[in-house]
């Protein structure tokens, strides 16, 4: 199992990755969940996917994508948009309820948001909760690396279970919410003290 953080600087230096990762976030998002979302050439993207975000990927060593994560700096604009859960509560996303957060949605050059996070269907159950904990893991790095000391994310509601598992601090930013027939949360990934 590997590990890369992809950016439109490097993705020329990683053969098909890029692009088999918006193939995986396809299988998930539009072939396994039904969602309604964007795609193109077997690929799902959004209006997030730009030049300013970042983008973990957990693969094996032929480049098969196990799970993904995209990290956005807050303080992106691009036209309307800026980042998906800043927008949710502006109520440019119909998706996505506009109450989501308890207070204003931060822009701050030290917070990000993760977002479409997944681990593909088809990693066994017995490797699942590696893959998801290597994720985190790189995750909690590339944002570190980034210079941020906070995530944003909507999550599952179910991430108490897990979160202290893959040892990251979280705090529930948000009310739970049913989105598409899940709970979901707005939850704030704090790697203040894990910074070196």
């Amino acid at each position: 199992m590997q590990t890369t953080t992809l950016s439109f600087e490097n993705i020329h230096q990683n053969g098909e990755l890029f692009a088999n990762m918006f193939r995986a976030r396809r299988e998930l998002f539009i072939v396994q969940n039904k969602w309604d979302l964007p795609e193109a050439m077997g690929m799902e993207y959004d209006q997030y996917d730009t030049p300013a975000s970042r983008w973990v990927v957990v693969h094996d060593k032929l480049g098969k994508v196990l799970a993904g994560n995209r990290l956005t700096p807050t303080t992106a604009h691009c036209g309307i948009y800026s980042y998906m859960i800043r927008d949710a509560q502006r109520g440019l996303l119909d998706t996505i309820p506009s109450n989501l957060l308890y207070e204003e949605a931060p822009v701050s050059e030290t917070v990000w948001e993760s977002s479409r996070l997944f681990v593909s269907h088809d990693v066994p159950a017995r490797l699942r909760r590696r893959v998801h904990a290597q994720l985190v893991f790189e995750l909690a790095k590339a944002a570190r690396n980034l210079g941020a000391t906070q995530c944003l994310t909507l999550l599952n509601a179910n991430w108490p279970r897990w979160a202290k598992r893959v040892g990251v601090d979280m705090t529930a930013m948000g009310p739970v919410m049913e989105i598409d027939g899940i709970n979901n949360q707005v939850v704030s990934m704090n790697f203040a003290s894990n910074l070196h």
